[in-house]
């Protein structure tokens, strides 16, 4: 990724804007070798288009009084090759150019990609994914506007523009000047037009982005919509954002089109000067038929780049403004930026200890408070409570997916939050109550921990979370799709290779978030018997409605609004007829 935009990472949650000087810095001048072969390249064909008024010059003023054929044939020659050189740099150009470009488009988006995986989890949990798949394939697009076609043609365009006006001015320096006031107005105004397109474009792309994302979860959940009968309300939601997002270009139409009458106007009025300034001075001898053509086709050389530039310009604005939403997710703070976690680990026992934690989503809403306990290591901790106690924030800290507010967590005595994320989590193995699986087979869901892991290695994973149980009936096996998220398996059989993909991790801690909620009992059964393999030797922090599956758990946890109430293994606790006591015996009779 050398050559593409180097941001600075900071917390700044300022909107960012791109300057075009730090567009050339980061994206341009990288390539200076092949921006400057496409800017050779388009002034070889501006001066080749420069040859067909200028040999319709020499054709009305000389040849045709000579009726020189010779001469003819010459000036068909010429013209021909000028015209075979417009065609062989124009296809140089984007070849060499756009395919850059695109080239620069898919560094960019796994550069972003790349950016976006290393953010924090509390940066998803407030983030849409499809906003994000938005961000990463539709903002960068722009960018090829900058290295491709556009901004060289901008340039040539300029040079092109220049080339011509110097040749108009020595044709005749008064019906230049004429044209040139109308066009002075002209780029006045394209001016202003971009500094209020600019905006707009960035309003466009956040737009773009949460319609993208609600179409993306309307088509994930299609399944509840259909359900309760909600494809009406989810129409509705869906047209709004599209007719926000039509305001939106709406107003960018707008704009661009007032730029495109007022060319119109403004040039149709230097061309109908020209023609009465011109007949003027042919009347007067002053101009030859020859001259007055040769002007009004270079006249055309002036203008059609100044009208083509006001198109790029607005490209260059539209990339901009893509670029300015790309470099906010590229300031943000990544989870390896905090300087303070230096150490690394080389290896792990598994001790995990929480002292005096407490945590808060939300400043001055604590959901824990002063939390203490320790997990030994190779040991189960249980942690149970009603719904919404602070169970699942309790395991998001101990796999860091969150910090602390307040406290210290340790792991074999070290500092937690000293630690490098990837030489703790590489230790770290994860079943989630609702466990998300890949679109593909099941053995490519099992092995997604460890790709090269070996045949006999699979094996032991698959027999040990009883996975062979269904796939042995399955006609691939191991090589059945499951579609997206799953949904050709049922929710026991997910959860069993869910926990055949944490086996075949290896891990030295495991969080269990319910890992056994979705089962039925035959299921659980087995799930079971798994589970108990799984937890061999290493620490476990499960999370359990049902409590019946945790009553050999070496300690349980009951939370209770934030707060540790009770603590012990299942007989101590059911001795001392609290909270667990209620719990269990309320399960019990269900």
């Amino acid at each position: 990724m050398r050559h593409l935009p180097r941001y600075s990472e900071n917390k700044k949650k300022d909107k960012a804007k791109v300057t075009m000087a730090q567009a050339f810095k980061t994206i341009i001048w990288p390539r200076r070798n092949l921006v400057f072969i496409g800017l050779i390249l388009i002034v070889i064909r501006s001066l080749a288009g420069l040859v067909l008024p200028w040999q319709s010059k020499v054709l009305l003023d000389r040849v045709v009084p000579s009726k020189d054929m010779t001469q003819v044939y010459t000036l068909v020659a010429i013209v021909l090759s000028a015209i075979l050189i417009q065609a062989v740099t124009s296809f140089s150009l984007t070849r060499i150019l756009s395919v850059q470009a695109q080239y620069l488009i898919s560094e960019l988006r796994a550069q972003v990609q790349k950016k976006v995986l290393s953010l924090p989890i509390s940066f998803f949990d407030n983030t849409k994914s499809g906003a994000l798949v938005s961000r990463i394939m539709t903002d960068v697009e722009g960018v090829r506007n900058l290295i491709g076609t556009g901004l060289v043609q901008l340039v040539g365009g300029s040079f092109t523009a220049i080339v011509s006006l110097i040749i108009l001015i020595k044709l005749n320096p008064w019906m230049t000047l004429f044209v040139f006031v109308p066009l002075s107005i002209f780029g006045y105004i394209a001016l202003r037009a971009f500094k209020y397109i600019r905006p707009i474009f960035r309003t466009r792309g956040k737009i773009n982005s949460e319609v993208t994302g609600r179409l993306t979860e309307t088509l994930a959940g299609v399944r509840v919509i259909k359900a309760f009968n909600a494809e009406a309300q989810e129409n509705e939601v869906f047209e709004k954002g599209v007719n926000k997002l039509y305001q939106n270009v709406k107003k960018s139409l707008t704009a661009t089109a007032f730029m495109t009458s007022s060319s119109t106007f403004l040039i149709g009025v230097a061309t109908t000067g020209i023609m009465g300034i011109g007949g003027y001075y042919m009347m007067q001898s002053e101009m030859t038929t020859g001259d007055f053509l040769f002007f009004t086709l270079i006249l055309g050389f002036m203008i059609a780049p100044i009208v083509q530039m006001s198109n790029i310009g607005s490209q260059l604005t539209e990339a901009l403004a893509g670029l300015d939403r790309t470099e906010e997710l590229m300031n943000m703070a990544a989870e390896a930026d905090d300087m303070e976690r230096d150490i690394e680990l080389d290896n792990l026992k598994g001790d995990i200890e929480f002292d005096d934690v407490s945590f808060a989503y939300e400043e001055g809403k604590e959901v824990l408070h002063n939390i203490s306990f320790n997990a030994p290591a190779g040991s189960v901790t249980a942690l149970v409570g009603s719904s919404g106690s602070g169970k699942s924030t309790i395991a998001g800290l101990s796999a860091t997916f969150l910090n602390p507010k307040s406290g210290k967590i340790t792991i074999d005595d070290k500092d937690l939050s000293k630690i490098k994320l990837t030489s703790y989590r590489k230790y770290l193995g994860v079943v989630l109550q609702d466990e998300f699986l890949f679109e593909g087979t099941i053995k490519e869901n099992i092995m997604f921990p460890r790709p090269n892991a070996s045949e006999n290695e699979l094996q032991y994973a698959v027999k040990a979370a009883y996975v062979n149980e269904f796939t042995d009936r399955f006609e691939d096996g191991l090589e059945t799709l499951i579609g997206e998220r799953g949904v050709k398996l049922s929710g026991g059989q997910r959860q069993r290779l869910a926990i055949a993909r944490a086996i075949l991790a290896n891990p030295k801690i495991i969080i269990l978030d319910e890992a056994t909620s979705n089962l039925d009992t035959e299921s659980e059964a087995l799930i079971q018997k798994s589970l108990g393999e799984l937890v061999k030797d290493r620490t476990t922090i499960v999370i359990a409605h049902r409590l019946s599956t945790i009553r050999k758990a070496d300690q349980i946890l009951v939370i209770e609004a934030g707060y540790i109430v009770e603590r012990g293994t299942h007989d101590v606790l059911i001795a001392k007829k609290g909270r667990y006591f209620d719990l269990y015996t309320y399960q019990a009779k269900i």
